[in-house]
């Protein structure tokens, strides 16, 4: 028995749409059968930006902020700032390097710091996250430092029927599932339970496996124990 060899196997999204009208019972016959289809898929992907992490939408990206300057707006395409780092370089030619590690605080805290003026190096990190998401820094910067930060990022919108989507291999079940449902509740239904199932658990899959593995090691604390006598 010979194998194909191959790994190449992907759908576009004309494919996409054509497996969930399958899954619907019913077969596409118009352009606006195509276009509605299209409205869906985008709709999917924006589910998944709510449902959960999405490994592959984790871009990383450097900010300089400079003296005196609280506030960096960042990309619209930017869903959320994950991590953040200051990262300082030395040596001749900067060839050392270590990262200095920021909070996160939330909104209500940061409008709680009684002087958002102080200059010093940051080492707090606000996201506002409006429609353009801004970064707001504390203390504000007494000179230019450079920060890196894992931002998560929105895919790319599902266009031409010939376009490929954005994702790995292991999410196009899930993929293909969330658009049956979708079209499902527009067109069939009487699938619609059906599918949202099929489409739960397609996702509910595919989400534990995109995940990071890392080794987890638990101390118990005893500095709080006392002996009774």
């Amino acid at each position: 028995m010979t194998t194909s060899g191959t790994k190449s196997f992907e759908l576009d999204v004309s494919d996409y749409i054509e497996e969930a009208y399958e899954r619907c019972g019913i077969e596409v016959r118009t352009g606006y059968d195509q276009r509605t289809a299209r409205r869906s898929l985008n709709l999917v992907l924006a589910d998944w930006a709510n449902r959960g992490l999405n490994q592959w939408t984790i871009a990383q990206d450097a900010v300089t902020v400079t003296q005196g300057q609280a506030s960096y707006t960042l990309d619209a395409s930017v869903i959320d700032v994950i991590q953040s780092v200051i990262r300082n370089t030395t040596g001749a030619g900067n060839t050392q390097q270590y990262d200095l590690t920021m909070e996160r605080v939330s909104r209500e805290y940061y409008t709680n710091i009684p002087n958002k003026l102080t200059q010093g190096r940051p080492v707090q990190l606000f996201v506002d996250r409006q429609i353009i998401p801004v970064l707001y820094v504390w203390p504000v910067p007494d000179r230019t430092y450079y920060m890196e930060i894992n931002k998560l990022v929105r895919m790319d919108d599902a266009s031409a029927g010939i376009n490929t989507m954005q994702m790995p291999f292991r999410f196009y079940p899930c993929l293909a599932a969330g658009l049956a449902y979708y079209l499902a509740i527009k067109k069939a239904p009487d699938r619609v339970q059906m599918l949202k199932a099929v489409y739960d658990e397609e996702f509910n899959r595919a989400a534990t496996e995109d995940r990071d593995r890392a080794s987890l090691s638990l101390t118990p604390g005893r500095s709080t124990y006392r002996v009774l006598t």
